[in-house]
């Protein structure tokens, strides 16, 4: 009943969670890693060629990688619109000219790849990393396994590729080592797996090392994930986290706030960000009408019966349980800024949510900004005799309805 895979991979993404995933440039990820004695490649940022040469100034690299900073895979096979055709969001030269002359071509682009739209991502900053003659690639993973109630290190020998692809058609390739959350990593644990990774000798005892860095940085900073694709082995003897994905348990940002404070939402509309400072979950869709509900599961139930009814919902909004009426204003305060929303529906199946609350914020919100569009609410549950006389006694016209099916035909009715 969703519009795309698109939307329904976004709805899923707050539906799961309820809280939207910090996500963190390369460079990022690549800053706390170093900060917890992680190998990884000496690097600079930089917004413009003249950032760079003064940031680069008195070193000198081997082999210059430039990488467009964007939250988005496959960048070395992306397109710059209106950019040269033979450049991608990475490029590799000898020379420090020709690598700095690359920046410019890249910043104030958009990168087009397989993982964004077709108007690609907007690149603002660049990453420039001392490149590293890799011998061997392989994959490292710690994160929290629901099935071994506690973290687990998951590696294989096949790195720099799709780990998926690589546990369906070669899972003898997948090692999996259980962690003690009381104990910590053992070293026999961390030697079995750098050996599983086929590093030997004095190699081996770094690849440990590294392995066991990693997993104190999985719990210094309350990750739920850091994997390293690919985890190498290079032509000098050492062992480097070439590229790194973390992911965070949002509860901890109380902990995290310096982690947190990084976050890129360079990829999310104003609305969403805006809604998040409210504690709403907002998400934008393509339609005209406007859905203000609480609960995830109810919020996209309701979207899919206004599209039975005809319609188009123009929102996922979840206001949560702890919803306030400040909270109520600002939740149609939000969805009312677009322009294509033609009529506002409310559905709220009060349970933890006071339905005197969310009256209370519907009439307050729709005298404050002049509600000019048709206005459809259900209420059931807590308090919901109150907020009906509440409603009743504004003044307001607000079009009322007693189940989920009239709510929606009703509120397509409005605007047809």
């Amino acid at each position: 009943m969703l519009r795309s895979c698109r939307d329904l991979n976004r709805l899923c993404r707050v539906w799961m969670q309820n809280q939207r995933q910090l996500s963190l440039q390369e460079y990022q990820s690549k800053s706390i890693l170093a900060k917890h004695g992680c190998v990884v490649q000496t690097f600079i940022v930089a917004d413009s060629k003249e950032d760079a040469e003064k940031k680069l100034n008195g070193r000198h690299f081997d082999e210059y990688v430039v990488k467009a900073q964007i939250l988005a895979g496959g960048r070395g096979k992306g397109r710059f619109i209106g950019g040269p055709k033979d450049l991608g969001g990475v490029y590799i030269s000898n020379d420090k000219k020709d690598a700095l002359n690359s920046i410019p071509e890249m910043v104030g682009r958009h990168l087009v790849t397989k993982q964004t739209s077709k108007k690609g991502a907007l690149v603002d900053k660049v990453m420039v990393a001392e490149g590293v003659t890799i011998v061997r690639e392989t994959y490292l993973a710690v994160l929290l396994d629901r099935d071994s109630n506690g973290p687990v290190i998951v590696a294989s020998p096949a790195g720099g590729m799709d780990i998926e692809e690589v546990a369906e058609k070669q899972p003898e390739l997948i090692f999996k080592e259980v962690i003690d959350i009381t104990k910590g990593i053992a070293r026999e644990q961390s030697m079995r797996l750098a050996k599983n990774l086929n590093f030997e000798g004095k190699l081996a005892e770094s690849a440990a090392d590294q392995i066991e860095r990693l997993y104190q940085l999985c719990l210094a900073v309350d990750a739920t994930q850091v994997e390293i694709n690919p985890f190498v082995e290079t032509s000098d003897g050492k062992v480097y986290c070439v590229d790194a994905k973390m992911n965070f348990d949002d509860s901890a940002q109380f902990r995290q706030k310096e982690i947190f404070e990084m976050g890129d939402r360079s990829d999310m509309d104003q609305r969403e960000i805006e809604a998040d400072q409210y504690n709403l979950n907002y998400i934008p869709m393509q339609g005209n009408i406007g859905c203000l509900v609480n609960g995830a599961g109810l919020a996209m139930a309701t979207m899919d019966i206004i599209k039975l009814n005809g319609g188009e919902p123009a929102n996922f909004l979840d206001v949560g349980g702890a919803v306030t009426e400040e909270g109520v204003f600002h939740a149609f305060r939000i969805i009312t800024s677009d322009p294509q929303v033609k009529c506002v529906l409310v559905n709220i199946f009060g349970g933890i949510v006071n339905c005197a609350t969310i009256a209370r914020g519907i009439i307050a919100a729709s005298q404050r900004i002049k509600l000019t569009v048709p206005l459809v609410v259900r209420l059931e549950g807590t308090n919901v005799d109150e907020a009906r006389k509440l409603i009743a006694d504004s003044g307001l016209p607000v079009i009322s309805a007693h189940d989920l099916n009239e709510a929606a035909s009703k509120a397509v009715a409005a605007i047809s």
